[in-house]
């Protein structure tokens, strides 16, 4: 038999007079406890949840990972490279690897009777993954695209819509500038304007305004005949890949794959600002839950300690029958692990009761101008809750370590007289 274990249930279920002056403390310790669990909880799953929210527009906008040519890494509008490619779209039976898409882009100006805009064409291809837009679609539909014919479709913001006053079906006019086709190899290039019509097919909101601001999606057969290009010359791939915590191993893998050539950069890479961003507020996160932590462990300390002084005649008889100071301490530390347990329980049953609320009905908004989505994101991973219970369990325990040791300053005789 735990004659340790036993006492300490003992004390809790105990209802005498000199519980009277610890039970409020208790309360409110494991209310302390309850509370820190839930802020944590809360917090976790809006930080993660907001990073995933804002990683996955990024990645919906240009894949995990993008294959281009050297010397176009930072333009616009990349020098051609074939279709016909040993890794394409055979690259999509390595582990790890979902999809890959041709794509190529062209920046305009996208003008109307009142208003101009300029623009980046993205050029989507037949094996273009339309998910992302289409979950993101307010109006009309998404746009077929065939390895054979030139659709004139156009895919274009909510942002963009409103400023110019455009709604699907509407008929716009995009101006290029574009190398001229003939030109002799040492002279220097030569451009000209283009125009292109096209028709309104469908209209998004990310709410990411960076990329609403611009980005366009038009057949890739536009961008290759402004381009005057072949229909095997593209501006690039793009990659998606099943785990994205694993998208630096999978750049080298890829990478491996394409020859020398060729330059893959991950998403990480090429807007590597945003990413930056997000990763500091995992910096936010683990103050919060630091704080929570700290706040709780003083909440079960001065807890503790009022349970010792009102048991002070209770050590002093044990000490007195021959228990070691070890194991009165081990009482205490008991006592305090089944409050710690409560506080955890009604934090969890709390916690996750907001979340799930929260993501079901999302009560709770945010200005989408700022923080480039509409409504509070709720990210739940039950390994996130199960470390935090964890680590809430193991940091109070250990805090509450040194100050049972006043449990070996106090004697039988004073502890008696004192009673």
């Amino acid at each position: 038999m735990n004659t340790e274990l036993f006492i300490a249930t003992r004390i809790l279920s105990g209802k005498n007079a000199s519980n009277r002056m610890s039970k409020p403390i208790v309360r409110i310790a494991v209310l302390g406890i309850s509370l820190g669990l839930v802020v944590m909880i809360l917090t976790v799953a809006i930080v993660t949840g907001f990073q995933n929210e804002i990683r996955d527009k990024v990645i919906g906008f240009g894949s995990n990972i993008q294959i281009t040519n050297y010397d176009s890494n930072t333009s616009l509008e990349p020098t051609p490279v074939s279709r016909k490619q040993s890794f394409y779209p055979s690259i999509e039976e390595k582990p790890g690897i979902k999809h890959i898409q041709v794509y190529a882009t062209k920046n305009g100006l996208l003008k109307t009777k009142k208003e101009n805009e300029g623009v980046l064409l993205k050029g989507v291809g037949s094996d273009f993954d339309w998910s992302f837009i289409k979950k993101n679609l307010k109006e009309g539909e998404a746009f077929s695209v065939t390895d054979t014919g030139t659709s004139k479709s156009i895919v274009l913001s909510k942002v963009m819509a409103a400023r110019l006053d455009l709604k699907t079906g509407d008929k716009l006019l995009i101006y290029f500038v574009t190398k001229k086709k003939e030109a002799e190899e040492d002279a220097a290039p030569e451009y000209e304007q283009r125009v292109k019509d096209f028709y309104i097919s469908g209209i998004y909101e990310t709410g990411f305004e960076e990329y609403d601001k611009k980005v366009a999606l038009v057949d890739i057969a536009q961008i290759q005949k402004l381009n005057y290009w072949t229909r095997d010359q593209v501006g690039g791939f793009e990659v998606s890949i099943d785990d994205y915590t694993k998208i630096d191993k999978m750049g080298e893998i890829v990478n491996e794959e394409i020859g020398q050539e060729l330059s893959a950069q991950t998403i990480r890479q090429t807007n590597s600002t945003i990413f930056t961003w997000l990763d500091l507020q995992d910096v936010n996160a683990i103050v919060v839950i630091s704080l929570m932590i700290l706040v709780a462990g003083i909440n079960m300390i001065s807890a503790l300690l009022i349970i010792i002084l009102e048991r002070t005649n209770m050590i002093g008889i044990l000490k007195a029958l021959g228990s070691s100071n070890g194991g009165i301490q081990k009482i205490f530390l008991y006592n305090a692990a089944f409050m710690i347990g409560k506080g955890l329980l009604w934090g969890n049953i709390a916690g996750i009761a907001l979340c799930l609320f929260q993501k079901q009905f999302g009560i709770f908004t945010l200005p989408q101008e700022t923080y480039y989505i509409s409504v509070v994101p709720i990210n739940m991973e039950p390994l996130h809750i199960l470390l935090l219970n964890a680590g809430t369990l193991l940091a109070c325990l250990f805090m509450l370590v040194i100050p049972s040791f006043i449990v070996s300053r106090i004697t039988p005789v004073k502890a008696i007289r004192f009673s």
